[in-house]
């Protein structure tokens, strides 16, 4: 039975058992309990229900074991948590059915969604950094737990190939290309020396537009090989040139105008959503009083073609220097009339690189920093989006090289492969042996020991982990999953033998349980854009 359908389950029993409305229980859920509760879940609604139902949660919970009773095993703990216990053969249905139905973890609420979710998106003005690393591993891989839930997903990665800063970008390439040396609030970086030394002899004729074009180019082809060897394969590359020739902008302020939401000021046109909205604090500029359009206004022109190509949600992952446009494009949203339950904004803050016990300085204008493609020429791609994904967006990261380089069990990465890479081989000695790793087995005769039961108990754990990865729009938490998956198994390898010839049975259980720690390591490293070898 999978964890979703116990919960609903339960909730039942416990709604027709106390004739309680969907309301009342509208706060119901279940929760792993605390590490040292000899129990599998916990359920924490009494307490949370106390004020509606007028009763002490105590009471409640009193009320739920004694509904559960005959079915579960329950115990009541202050001030009113219900602690269940369930049986093995339900363990042993949920990791069986994990692995073999292929329908398991399709969940209707994100089987009718399409979703675009753009991310990385760095100016193609240098190569690609640590913090974009940090958003494509960020991105990608909720791109890759939501198709795996049933969502239908479009990666993207919008170029900004116009504007000042990619006029900068030329004229630093043109500086290079003379032997000079670039604009002060140019681009100082030495790859602009390599990118130089690939002009045609003729480039000395070029104008400065030209430069900037083929400077773009440039970075850009670098970009889309970074992040091919990342793993990252984005449905569509949109350029920002695309959308003023598609007249982007302009459609965009009329459909704001046709709103309301518009009003001119000292020569200016105006976003007018601070009096309405409280995503935004103040007014903001659209088309300034020489009549350009400002940065927001392209941007909201963005979305709003991104909601008319029909998305049902809209997700945008930004880096931490742009915290401050965030409320803005909330209420831009907003303003066209959208649900903001549509639209979501990530931000990941920075990433810090540690060699030693030193942190690395580092700055991208002046050209002094380590690129994405170094860091994975030195310890992998899959160290990388291992440790990418290991923090929540929302606190910074120390990337420790030294630690990421290391093959032991020190290395988080290497941690939970190993245990892929050592089943394998214990699936390969059971076939040089003889054994049948499809084996039959009586649930019914079996007694499962404690580590048999906290990883049939974390297997069944392992759809919920998914659905909280998209709820905080974070895949730390499959990290974390996987991390403590690997340590039960190790618990679990040291104290069990898995193949005893004198006990078949036994030999058949536990090779099947290894089959679902294997899927639940290869298809969550799988999600992380991370591989699971066969062998280390």
């Amino acid at each position: 039975m999978k964890l979703s359908v116990l919960e609903s389950a339960l909730k039942a029993e416990i709604k027709i058992s106390l004739g309680l409305s969907n309301e009342q229980l509208k706060n119901f859920s279940v929760s792993p309990p605390p590490p040292h509760i000899r129990a599998d879940l916990s359920l924490a609604w009494p307490i949370a229900a106390a004020k509606t139902l007028r009763k002490p949660p105590s009471k409640i919970a009193g009320e739920v074991k004694q509904a559960l009773a005959g079915k579960f095993s329950a115990q009541v703990l202050p001030p009113g948590f219900v602690n269940i216990r369930l049986p093995d053969k339900v363990l042993i249905e949920a990791a069986s059915g994990m692995v073999s139905d292929a329908g398991w973890f399709l969940d209707p609420r994100h089987c009718g969604e399409t979703v675009n979710i753009e991310f990385v998106s760095a100016n193609p003005t240098g190569p690609l950094h640590l913090a974009s690393g940090r958003g494509a591993v960020l991105g990608d891989s909720l791109a890759r737990i939501m198709r795996f839930l049933g969502g239908k997903v479009s990666e993207e990665f919008y170029v900004n190939n116009i504007g000042k800063q990619v006029e900068l970008l030329g004229l630093s390439l043109k500086a290079r290309f003379l032997g000079q040396n670039p604009p002060e609030d140019g681009y100082q970086g030495g790859y602009l020396k390599e990118t130089a030394a690939a002009l045609p002899a003729d480039a000395a004729a070029w104008t400065d537009k030209q430069f900037s074009e083929f400077a773009v180019n440039e970075m850009l082809a670098l970009h889309k090989a970074d992040m091919k060897a990342f793993g990252v394969e984005f449905d569509r590359w949109f350029m920002e040139s695309e959308l003023h020739e598609a007249k982007g902008p302009e459609k965009a302020l009329e459909e704001l105008k046709k709103r309301g939401m518009t009003y001119e000021k000292e020569g200016a046109r105006w976003l007018g959503t601070s009096s309405v909205m409280d995503s935004d604090d103040k007014d903001r500029v659209l088309v300034k009083s020489d009549g350009h359009n400002t940065y927001f206004l392209n941007d909201i022109a963005y979305h709003l073609n991104k909601l008319d190509r029909g998305f049902t949600k809209v997700v945008d992952i930004w880096g931490a220097d742009h915290h401050g446009h965030a409320p803005r494009m909330d209420a831009a949203v907003s303003a066209l009339g959208h649900d903001k339950n549509v639209f979501k904004i990530v931000i990941h803050q920075q990433v810090l690189l540690k060699r030693g016990a030193q942190l690395v300085k580092m700055s991208k204008r002046a050209g002094d920093f380590i690129s994405l493609k170094e860091l994975m020429d030195e310890v992998g791609a899959d160290a990388c989006r291992f440790f990418f994904a290991m923090r929540s967006p929302d606190t910074h990261l120390t990337f420790d090289v030294d630690l990421a380089k290391k093959k032991s069990n020190d290395n988080p990465v290497f941690y939970v492969q190993y245990v892929h890479a050592r089943i394998n081989s214990i699936f390969n000695n059971a076939a040089q042996k003889g054994v049948d790793p499809a084996g039959t087995f009586d649930a019914a005769k079996l007694v499962l020991n404690e580590e048999e039961r906290l990883l049939l108990l974390k297997l069944m754990w392992f759809e919920r982990v998914l659905e909280t990865c998209i709820r905080d729009f974070s895949p730390h938490h499959l990290t974390a999953y996987l991390t403590e998956l690997s340590a039960l198994f190790h618990s679990f390898y040291d104290r069990h033998k898995v193949l005893n010839p004198g006990d078949p049975g036994t030999s058949a259980f536990r090779l099947f349980l290894l089959k679902g720690v294997k899927f639940a390591i290869a298809h969550g490293l799988g999600l992380l854009g991370v591989c699971a070898p066969e062998k280390m």
